[in-house]
């Protein structure tokens, strides 16, 4: 009996052990120096004027672009589209996902006045945005001048580079536009980084 007895606890706790490392298993959605090194089933995806759309195996693939002058003797795969160019009074697209997944990392160098630039978030399919901001409020920059800002959530370096690592889930779609109504052009480079995986019940 008490070999049964052992043998019944040992099982139970097994059980107990494989559904208790199920629960702790990483979704890969939110990353930080916590969680550096786990495993997950995330794919990693990244958008940018070179990848519109975040395929995979589709960077440095563009033949057209900003940059096609500059890289004339160089040919496609070296920065032939480094940026793009928002005329005045249009909305340009920044980010189309289907998820479910999360956004990581925003990263852009607006030209222009950052008030006069409005970023957009739309999530899972909504015809209004959950976020509307200026780009420079977004990125804690209302003065619209630059000035160093250092955090783990908003960075903000030379040469006016916005970077944004607030965690942005989503369950079936993301969409991310950038409307210049300023009376002139504006430039763009930028990068959307994003993870397709399963986001939290909570989220």
């Amino acid at each position: 009996m008490k070999h049964c007895a052992a043998g019944l606890a040992l099982l139970v706790w097994g059980v107990a052990g494989v559904g208790s490392a199920q629960e702790r298993s990483f979704d890969g959605v939110s990353v930080d120096l916590g969680n550096l090194y786990r495993l997950s089933k995330a794919r990693t995806r990244s958008i940018s004027p070179e990848n519109f759309t975040g395929e995979k195996g589709k960077g440095g693939m563009a033949v057209e672009g900003t940059g096609k002058n500059a890289a004339r003797d160089l040919g496609q795969k070296w920065k032939v589209s480094p940026s793009v160019k928002i005329e005045a009074g249009t909305t340009f697209t920044l980010a189309q996902i289907d998820g479910p997944g999360a956004i990581q990392h925003i990263w852009m160098t607006p030209t222009g006045n950052w008030r006069f630039s409005i970023l957009r978030f739309y999530w899972d399919g909504e015809t209004s945005p959950s976020v509307e901001v200026p780009v420079g409020d977004f990125f804690a920059s209302v003065p619209g001048r630059y000035a160093q800002i250092s955090s783990l959530p908003v960075a903000v370096n030379p040469g006016s580079a916005f970077n944004c690592y607030w965690v942005m889930p989503f369950r079936k779609s993301a969409r991310v536009t950038l409307e210049n109504f300023d009376q002139s052009p504006m430039t763009l480079y930028y990068q959307v980084t994003y993870a397709l995986a399963d986001v939290p019940a909570d989220a």
